[in-house]
């Protein structure tokens, strides 16, 4: 079996860190900034910095921009839009279905046989979302919780309609989808959002750190470094770790944001992430991030 070296160990850890801890920034950030002009500003900053160094996709920008419309615009609006009534630590378990919806997708779309292991692992992970939805605090918050789940299942098309796309760097495709999701989500923000101009005057030191956060440490450190991985390591290996993103999230929002934790949500949290292991472990390829959702 291969091994990862220690210094690859930590540079994985690093980034499921970043990734994970990104749940409580966002939150930070949506005090600041309403959430199709945050994620607006997310994409301009990822496009300002990465466009430089990569190539244009001659050829193929009708289809960066089919995911970035889907990805970009329709998946992060719903995800922000739904972090704006939740807590992270909610959040951060509840857009764990983006697993048994890609699996899903790749059985009706990609004829990958999906055996009673992978529907049990999909059949419980949904359970675990459940039982989270029962919990008393989220009484008037499930339009927010119906949000992150679609942004789930959003993310899930997107990966799918990349698998059926020739491959693309990875870098490449983050890049550009940037470029055209950050004009679509800021046009977005003009027509359902107010005090845009507002809100960019007053932004604190917070709201700011927030987007360097997302911009800079999430994407351009946090891909950067497991693309490279990727290169160096089977799927087999790799996927296994992502498995620690929602007890990290839900980490974030108790340690950076004060949040409770009940022992429903426990059992809902960990009854998911057994039902999304039960498919990651059985098809590693079904549900591989292409592009993480948050």
């Amino acid at each position: 079996m291969l091994s990862i070296k220690p210094l690859h160990f930590l540079l994985v850890v690093l980034v499921i860190l970043i990734w994970g801890f990104n749940f409580a920034m966002v939150k930070i950030g949506l005090l600041d900034l309403p959430p199709l002009l945050l994620t607006s500003l997310r994409f301009l900053g990822v496009a300002v910095i990465l466009v430089p160094f990569v190539k244009p996709p001659k050829g193929r920008f009708k289809d960066i921009i089919v995911i970035s419309l889907v990805l970009g615009v329709a998946h992060f609006a719903l995800m922000f839009n739904g972090l704006r009534g939740l807590d992270a630590s909610t959040a951060a378990i509840s857009i764990q279905l983006q697993v048994p919806f890609a699996s899903l997708l790749a059985a009706v779309f990609l004829k990958d046989k999906l055996g009673w292991r992978r529907a049990l692992g999909m059949a419980i992970a949904f359970a675990g979302v459940v039982i989270i939805a029962g919990e008393p605090r989220l009484d008037g918050q499930y339009g927010y919780l119906f949000m992150v789940i679609s942004a789930a299942c959003l993310w899930a098309v997107a990966n799918l309609i990349m698998k059926l796309q020739k491959p693309m760097d990875g870098m490449t495709i983050l890049a550009w989808i940037s470029v055209f999701a950050a004009p679509a989500l800021f046009l977005l923000s003009l027509v359902f959002e107010q005090g845009q101009m507002q809100a960019i005057r007053e932004i604190s030191w917070n709201g700011i750190s927030a987007l360097f956060y997302q911009s800079v440490l999430v994407v351009v450190i946090g891909y950067g470094i497991w693309y490279r991985l990727l290169q160096l390591y089977p799927l087999n290996i790799m996927m296994p770790f992502t498995l620690l993103l929602p007890p990290v999230g839900v980490l974030s929002g108790v340690l950076v944001l004060g949040e409770s934790l009940t022992l429903t949500f426990l059992i809902g949290a960990a009854v998911t992430i057994v039902g999304v292991a039960i498919i990651l472990i059985r098809r590693p390829t079904t549900a591989q991030p292409e592009i993480k959702g948050t």
